[in-house]
């Protein structure tokens, strides 16, 4: 059985409703029950407290800033981001802008495995989305996040 501390758990998604809520299922046998503590309480959510989970996370295209767990990890999952050519950076760094200006929040994607090429093409993709659609993709999209960094923080990486 595991305990896992309200801010070890802010570093796999920064929703004080979320880290709360994980941290008082726990402790936690395995794994599997710590990502379904997780998945829960992200289902549970209301948009304010989403909205509070995206402001930890950095542009894409942007180098993550930080020195903590959360901002190793996040330059990690931007890896593929990182050698992308100047021409695709100014396209993520103007989707980025037109995104923050249609939905009012930061684009957030699950970098992992990403090259910068597919992150701007589901960018692009995704600005024709309907506020109640990309409010799903981007719930989804958090899940994945948060699942990787819930496996890591087990892990002790």
């Amino acid at each position: 059985m595991r305990e896992l501390g309200r801010e070890d758990l802010r570093a796999c998604c920064a929703s004080a409703a979320w880290a709360d809520a994980v941290a008082a299922r726990g402790p936690y046998p395995d794994l599997g029950a710590l990502l379904d503590a997780g998945r829960t309480a992200l289902a549970g959510l209301g948009w304010a407290d989403v909205e509070e989970a995206l402001a930890a996370h950095p542009r894409i295209g942007e180098r993550p800033a930080g020195g903590g767990r959360e901002g190793a990890w996040s330059r990690s999952e931007q890896s593929g981001a990182a050698g992308a050519d100047t021409a695709v950076l100014d396209a993520i760094r103007e989707g980025n802008a037109a995104y923050e200006a249609r939905f009012g929040h930061v684009y957030l994607v699950c970098a992992t495995g990403r090259g910068a090429g597919e992150m701007l093409a589901l960018l692009r993709a995704r600005l024709d989305n309907d506020d109640e659609t990309e409010r799903g993709v981007v719930r989804e999209e958090l899940a994945k996040i948060v699942a990787l960094r819930l496996a890591k923080l087990w892990e002790g990486r």
